[in-house]
């Protein structure tokens, strides 16, 4: 078995914790660890074999917070079908070889650790044993449904073919459906087996190039270019629909029987909103979390974020359910749920150079 690590986004979904120069996965959040640093943790408990890809701009973050993985870097960001192409034509394993990729920012509850390890080992057991008749599947990781949420993306198991490999789950995969309006998501949320998508994956390294090739243009245009780190940057250049792994292969996939998904009951999180972690702060049984450095508390319910790169961050809500963030050059304060209008003024500072 060897892992992939995604590392890098925008840096727009924790503004302004998270900006374009230290995204999400590179803060320590929720605890001393960045979120960067626990996935290689959780992940060197499998395998020794980790690579991390990341937009070239965040190599030195890379190499500073986790200096014993590996770093493949891409020459710019182009989402997570692009890196996993690359991924796959540059790192030569064994293509009978369990090849894990997931993406560096999600939180897995520390008590669930030791499952989350079973789990993706489990999930390698299917990919050998062929399980419910799929030969070489691309195995998806979904967790527990545990609210309406407008925000992920749903996967939609067959009703029939559910199988069961020392303790793991999984059943064929219908469809998935990204991010569902609420009535829909609230529909979904009723129908047995429906998982949230967690964006993690395993499988045989022939099995994703293979649907790479039938589904995309990414190998053939990327695989002559990757020895040559201009001709690559020209390539990624080209790429004019930067989508993710979901749009670009696993829908397809499994509309054509090759996708399986493994049932991930562990606490999980993509910590991608102010209530999402709001709601990780609480699933650790805390009230607060305070990180060595400088830090500010004030109050049974508040999150207090430590200095990170010069800028200090606090998350400190003065009523349940609501938070403020603030650095010297930008001050954030409102509902913690309230994600869409928070991004739409991040976009509006952003088009005025803030």
């Amino acid at each position: 078995m060897y892992a992939v690590i995604m590392a890098g986004g925008g840096g727009t979904r924790l503004h302004p914790l998270s900006r374009s120069e230290r995204p999400k996965p590179f803060l320590p959040l929720l605890g001393p660890e960045t979120l960067l640093q626990a996935t290689v943790r959780r992940l060197r408990a499998l395998t020794d074999d980790l690579t991390v890809i990341t937009d070239r701009r965040y190599e030195p973050l890379v190499r500073d917070q986790v200096p014993d993985a590996g770093v493949l870097l891409e020459p710019m960001g182009r989402n997570t079908a692009a890196a996993i192409a690359l991924a796959t034509i540059a790192l030569d394993r064994p293509d009978d070889e369990a090849m894990v990729v997931v993406p560096a920012d999600a939180w897995i509850n520390p008590h669930d650790e030791q499952r989350y390890g079973q789990i993706l080992t489990g999930a390698a057991d299917h990919l050998a044993a062929g399980a419910c008749g799929i030969e070489d599947p691309l195995v998806t990781l979904g967790t527990r449904v545990e609210r309406p949420a407008t925000e992920y993306g749903y996967l939609i198991p067959r009703a029939d073919g559910r199988e069961e490999i020392r303790g793991l789950e999984v059943y064929p995969l219908q469809a998935f459906q990204e991010k569902p309006r609420l009535a829909q998501a609230v529909e979904l949320g009723r129908q047995a087996g429906v998982a949230w998508n967690a964006g993690m994956f395993v499988w045989r390294r022939r099995a994703i190039r293979a649907a790479l090739v039938r589904f995309t243009g990414l190998i053939q245009s990327l695989e002559p270019m990757a020895d040559s780190p201009q001709m690559l940057e020209g390539a990624y250049e080209s790429i004019k629909s930067a989508l993710s792994i979901d749009h670009a292969v696993m829908e397809g996939a499994a509309r054509n029987g090759q996708v399986l998904m493994a049932a991930m009951d562990v606490g999980w999180s993509d910590v991608g909103s102010w209530g999402a972690l709001l709601a990780a702060i609480g699933a650790r049984g805390e009230g607060s979390v305070v990180q060595a450095g400088e830090t500010v508390q004030v109050g049974a319910q508040d999150l207090v974020v430590r200095r990170v790169a010069g800028r200090l961050g606090v998350i400190a809500p003065p009523e349940h359910g609501s938070m403020t963030a603030a650095q010297p050059i930008a001050v954030l304060r409102g509902a913690a749920a309230d994600r869409g209008r928070i991004e739409a003024l991040i976009e509006r500072c952003a088009a005025v150079g803030g």
